[in-house]
């Protein structure tokens, strides 16, 4: 924590919340009371966020979502920052808290089993299963799970289309293969795990707590991960540790930089990079433009304020 006095708390509950609409105004207001910054989804299924603060706030936080039965169990992972990872703060009204897409799928009902960090090597090495890496092709690109088989998925939405034709998810004597999942955090693999087994697949696991308890967890000399965790904040990728990455952030399509990506000519600061430039109009570029050039006339203001001598 030394020298880093941003707490970021990951945290997500799978959870009836029938009032979920209601709970927008009022959560917005502590956060702001508590200079909170991040993103909060609600859904009827649940709740889902990353936040950032003070710790004592961040706490608070918790404590105060924690107060209600209903979220009582919630669970969070945190890491440290030396610079906000976020801007501004926003709660959202989502119709899932995570979008796949596909009704009836419920984890709170049907699930697949959680397997600990502490175990999950040992999963993983067994040849009998089929590991699947649940998140998009732009974080896969830059760190996943040895021997994990990569779906190609742009979004988490175009993931049960990939199970359906998956050759390695083929029944074999009648038999479907075992399975583990995993995601950033665990809120999609726990997710994936539901439509696994909502499509007969009954040995299904997925890991606990997502990537990011594991590298908090497992020591390197010890691990299988390989590569770093894109996470979807400033601190844009972590290591083990959960320490930040050396990765830097394109926020034109706020994907990772690919290698070189700094020394093309299509990538801009703010604007473009190599992967998005042909996708974004000239319009759109302007308004990256002075988007980028309003932050750091803000981030100039701020350390002006912060220092007296200049």
């Amino acid at each position: 924590m030394q020298n880093r006095p941003f707490l970021t708390a990951a945290f997500y509950q799978f959870v009836e919340l029938a009032d979920y609409a209601d709970r927008k105004a009022p959560l917005l207001a502590f956060c702001e009371q508590h200079h909170i910054k991040g993103t909060i989804l609600l859904a009827r299924e649940g709740i889902n966020s990353t936040v950032a603060g003070a710790p004592d706030d961040v706490r608070a936080l918790l404590a105060y979502l924690r107060s209600d039965p209903l979220l009582a169990k919630l669970q969070h992972k945190e890491s440290w920052a030396e610079v906000a990872p976020f801007r501004r703060m926003k709660v959202h009204l989502k119709r899932e808290i995570v979008t796949m897409g596909v009704p009836g799928v419920d984890p709170t009902r049907l699930v697949g089993t959680y397997v600990r960090p502490e175990d999950w090597n040992a999963l993983i090495s067994d040849p009998d299963v089929v590991v699947v890496d649940t998140r998009n092709d732009y974080e896969v690109a830059i760190g996943t799970f040895q021997g994990a088989i990569d779906p190609h998925i742009r979004t988490f939405g175009e993931l049960p289309a990939w199970v359906d034709q998956a050759e390695a998810l083929q029944a074999r004597g009648g038999k479907k293969p075992k399975v583990a999942m995993f995601c950033t955090g665990g809120i999609r693999c726990e997710k994936s795990t539901a439509l696994m087994r909502a499509k007969g697949y009954d040995e299904v696991y997925h890991l606990d707590g997502g990537i990011l308890k594991y590298l908090e967890t497992i020591p390197p000399e010890q691990s299988l991960w390989a590569g770093t965790c894109f996470v979807f904040d400033e601190r844009v990728s972590v290591d083990h540790g959960v320490v930040p990455g050396t990765h830097k952030l394109c926020r034109g399509c706020r994907m990772p930089l690919e290698e070189g990506a700094l020394e093309s000519p299509l990538y801009e600061t703010g604007v473009s990079c190599p992967r998005c430039h042909a996708t974004t109009s000239d319009t759109q570029k302007a308004r990256a433009r002075e988007r980028q050039r309003q932050w750091e006339l803000a981030k100039a203001r701020t350390q002006k304020a912060a220092d007296p001598t200049q």
